[in-house]
């Protein structure tokens, strides 16, 4: 039997993860550096399974199938296909940054016991939220896919809840308050979500016997599996209710400022880079293929939504005076894109979602990282309070406005090849859902320039005239995800070959074909 290279990407953070809170703990920074160990061992592994992928292949390869929970008909399947592979290649890119931004912030805030942050267990729990993430990614059964969908939410929640952000401006109890407040919403929608998904699944199960994708996709084709179209609508609304909060889109989204606002900087990377991906991926990979007439016809409605969300995130995002909460909102904003490139059913609209999903969570990582070290140098996550800091910190300042400048989806970097493709995918089958979509490059300008204008430029205030600029271990962190959106944006081959031909057979399972433009006759 070959070796078991998706199993051991993921099993190799939680490994990681047990090691990690294992270690004493008086010895946290053995703890730390057990942990980025172990992240980085996930990346190498992640990196052999891209060498081993031929994109030209099978449509799932490096699969794995063993018998699991025989009297229900689960098994322990995986495989991944193009978009697959770079989710779960990106997951494995990002924890180690993660790590190394979050090297401080589950120490103790003073040597009082009452205040003791558990640094073991913050750096065990992100191992095992990368562990779940790149399994989910992996999954070709519906049932296994379902319980990771589900538990990583539980690692997920104690990272909110009990590891908030440092930077309030209210008493310790309130700020406890409200990180709890957080921790809680987040896990309630998201259960809701996946307490519908259960039925869903169920049903599944009932009408086809199996949870396997294989499987359903060989009984479609040979015909002996066919839904009642009533039944294949319920079921597709029982899955995409559960990846709409996820992913998040609106109305389901609100979770989501509360979530990375109070969580420490690092935490809410790894909510919208990476949990949030899950989402929006298991659009393409269940909702597309398992129920592909129920999908053509949801696609009206969710184009509105998804157009919904890209504006009203927008806008809510011009308006905001905390730095956390206005890259959540920016992020609302560019999961609409996501999804309407995925909901466009053009090759160009479902390449250019993949593509955001990689490219978004690369430079929204760069982002939050960079507003993350800004805010533990103030102590501030509030705009007003900052001013001048090019001045003082020009570094700090120049990585901030790249990884600002990625998020606008400016030309020469890695955003703007994958939001141009939504677009233009968006509007070749439905002109005025494009052109209502652009106002969001506008808005985007508009609070990612004012937000650099505010705490950057202008009179250095008095609050940030000794501020420090970025230290090595912070360029460690900014230097490597600025690099990529420049190569991915000057250079998006090496992904795009990847990804394309997934998109092609998720063209197929919904029979679709890109629209014809419409030239006229030469007079």
């Amino acid at each position: 039997m070959s070796f078991p290279l998706l199993t051991a990407t993921a099993a190799l953070p939680a490994i990681g993860a047990v090691a990690t809170a294992a270690v004493p703990a008086a010895r946290r920074t053995t703890a730390k550096w057990v942990a980025l160990a172990f992240s980085l061992g996930t990346l190498v592994l992640a990196g052999i399974a891209l060498a081993r992928f031929t994109p030209d292949g099978a449509r799932y390869q490096l699969t794995e199938s063993h018998a699991w929970i025989a009297d229900f008909g689960v098994r322990y399947e995986l495989g991944v296909d193009g978009i697959g592979l770079a989710l779960m290649a990106l997951t494995a890119l990002l924890i180690p940054f993660v790590i190394l931004a979050g090297w401080h912030d589950a120490d103790p805030l003073e040597t009082s016991s009452s205040r003791w942050r558990p640094t073991q267990g913050f750096f065990a729990l992100i191992l095992m939220v990368e562990a779940m993430v790149i399994l989910s990614f992996e999954a070709t059964d519906v049932f296994l896919f379902y319980i990771l969908f589900e538990a990583m939410l539980i690692p997920m929640y104690f990272l909110i809840g009990g590891f908030g952000d440092r930077a309030h401006t209210g008493t310790d109890e309130n700020a406890s308050a409200q990180r709890s407040y957080a921790a809680v919403k987040f896990l309630l929608y998201n259960l809701v979500g996946g307490l519908i998904m259960l039925a869903a699944v169920i049903g599944l199960h009932v009408v086809t016997g199996t949870f396997s994708l294989s499987e359903i996709a060989d009984a479609r084709a040979d015909g002996s599996l066919t839904m009642a179209t009533g039944t294949e609508r319920w079921l597709f609304l029982g899955f995409f209710f559960a990846f709409a909060v996820k992913a998040p889109l609106w109305p389901l989204h609100t979770w989501l400022p509360n979530a990375m606002g109070e969580a420490t900087t690092p935490v809410a990377v790894l909510i919208t880079a990476v949990v949030d991906k899950v989402g929006t991926f298991a659009m393409l990979r269940f909702c597309l293929q398992l129920f592909p007439e129920a999908s053509k016809w949801a696609t009206p409605v969710i184009l509105v939504l998804a157009l919904i969300s890209i504006v009203y995130g927008a806008l809510l995002a011009v308006g905001q005076r905390d730095i956390k909460r206005l890259i959540a909102y920016a992020s609302i904003s560019h999961f609409g894109f996501i999804i309407l490139g995925i909901f466009a059913m053009t090759s160009q609209g479902q390449s250019g979602a993949t593509l955001y999903m990689v490219n978004h969570g690369i430079s929204t990582a760069a982002l939050m990282l960079v507003a993350g070290f800004l805010i533990t140098r103030r102590g501030s996550r509030l705009i007003a309070d900052y001013g001048g800091v090019q001045k003082v910190a020009p570094v700090l300042a120049g990585t901030f406005l790249i990884g600002g400048l990625a998020t606008l989806s400016l030309p020469g970097l890695a955003p703007f090849v994958s939001e141009f493709l939504v677009l233009v995918g968006a509007f070749s089958a439905y002109p005025a859902v494009g052109i209502i979509a652009t106002t969001g490059i506008v808005l985007a300008a508009i609070y990612v320039l004012v937000l650099y204008q505010r705490t950057m430029t202008g009179p250095v205030k008095a609050e940030v005239q000794g501020m420090a600029d970025l230290k090595v271990r912070e360029l460690t962190v900014v230097v490597p995800l600025i690099a990529l959106l420049i190569f991915l944006g000057v250079y998006p081959k090496p992904l795009t070959e990847i990804v394309n031909p997934a998109v092609q057979h998720t063209m197929s399972d919904v029979q679709k074909k890109d629209p014809q433009p419409e030239v006229e006759a030469a007079k």
